[in-house]
């Protein structure tokens, strides 16, 4: 493969490799989210009394169905989607994908106050037309103010500069999937994006560990090694100290013996960025399978539905999408329009030069992906 987007030149076999692993991270991830929604704000006492000793070992219902998923799978879906549009919108010469990503989580943000689609806004593209997205799913108040006008934060002015909650880190996995950046702008861009909902520190610098994790784990590195290449870009950054803390210990943790839900919650309980990413990261680490991983990563008191999505956000992209337990995903809510939106972004980055340039653009492909 070559440098990068949709002028890349792709083997074959590196086509199917790739979206392989885009799909796995967004179905891992939602698997995940969907696993912990019903258990959200339960402590392991709790999940243990109505689940049995093992706790949660299936989907439960929640939002009334098994499979439905949350506010993080939501925004991880309008970030991809964000990123399509900016490969789209360079074709114009504009070219600032923070811009992008954000009007995607506008668009995101009225699925979160609206009935449903307001046809008249053609602009909006494909995803945000899709009404099964138009549910509240426990949104966190950071991503709601922050995204409550459509002045955008940024790393000089961001939105809510006290904020380090976990709402940018769970949101951040697709920046990792631009496998033709160079990690340091992957980084980069997660940051400045975390940066529009969640201005502490913490809140974006663990969005950019988790986006530098993912991406080493979609170009074939294994898990340690992504995580040590996260805590050298960290290295380089004012107050990165509690994100790379929590990360060193979801490392020392691997070593002190059987993972247990008492090893998961000495992480804490992640609802906060580092705790979150940790807690993920930990999980994904001792996992002997996908199914083992995601379990870990739900059951303690905490933020479950948060550190699922990250865990199975890392491990599906780590094994790809045919290492999901299939029993999980005949039932996961919006799986349609998930692997449409990964089959869009893996041709986009593989293949969009055939879809959208100078010589001529797809109709088909800017009526999902408008430029405007």
């Amino acid at each position: 493969m070559s440098a990068a987007g949709g002028g890349a030149i792709w083997g074959r076999a590196e086509q199917q490799d790739f979206r392989s692993r885009v799909r796995g991270c967004l179905l891992g991830g939602a698997i995940g989210d969907a696993l912990g929604a019903g258990i959200e704000f339960d402590s392991l006492d709790a999940i243990r009394k109505a689940h049995g000793q093992e706790g949660v070992t299936d989907l439960v219902p929640a939002y009334g169905r098994r499979g439905a998923v949350t506010d993080d799978t939501q925004m991880t879906l309008f970030t991809v989607d964000g990123l399509i549009r900016a490969q789209v919108r360079r074709d114009t010469g504009a070219w600032h994908p923070p811009t992008d990503v954000h009007r995607a989580y506008l668009r995101w943000s009225a699925t979160q106050r609206d009935w449903g689609p307001d046809e008249r806004r053609k602009d909006d593209g494909w995803l945000a037309r899709e009404e099964w997205l138009y549910s509240r799913r426990a949104p966190g108040r950071a991503c709601l103010s922050g995204l409550g006008d459509e002045v955008m934060g940024t790393l000089s002015s961001p939105k809510n500069p006290d904020s380090k909650g976990c709402g940018a880190v769970m949101r951040s996995a697709p920046f990792g999937l631009l496998v033709g950046w160079e990690p340091q702008l992957v980084f980069q861009l997660a940051v400045e994006c975390a940066a529009q909902t969640h201005g502490h520190p913490t809140g974006y610098l663990a969005a950019g560990a988790f986006a530098v994790i993912s991406h080493s784990l979609a170009r074939g590195d294994d898990l340690d090694s992504a995580v040590q290449k996260s805590l050298a870009h960290l290295a380089t950054r004012p107050g990165h100290e509690e994100t790379t803390d929590a990360l060193k210990r979801a490392l020392g943790a691997v070593r002190q013996g059987m993972p247990t839900p008492a090893r998961v919650e000495s992480l804490g309980e992640g609802w906060t960025a580092e705790e979150a990413l940790s807690i993920g990261v930990y999980c994904a680490l001792v996992a002997e399978d996908i199914r083992h991983g995601l379990l870990l990563a739900v059951n303690h008191g905490g933020d479950s539905d948060s550190t699922g999505a990250i865990c199975g956000n890392l491990l599906g992209t780590l094994y790809g999408e045919t290492a999901l337990p299939p029993n999980w995903l005949v039932e996961l809510e919006g799986r349609d329009t998930i692997l449409q939106l990964a089959d869009d972004f893996s041709m986009e980055m593989t293949q969009g030069a055939a879809l959208h340039g100078p010589a001529g653009s797809s109709p088909g492909w800017l009526v999902r992906y408008p430029r405007a």
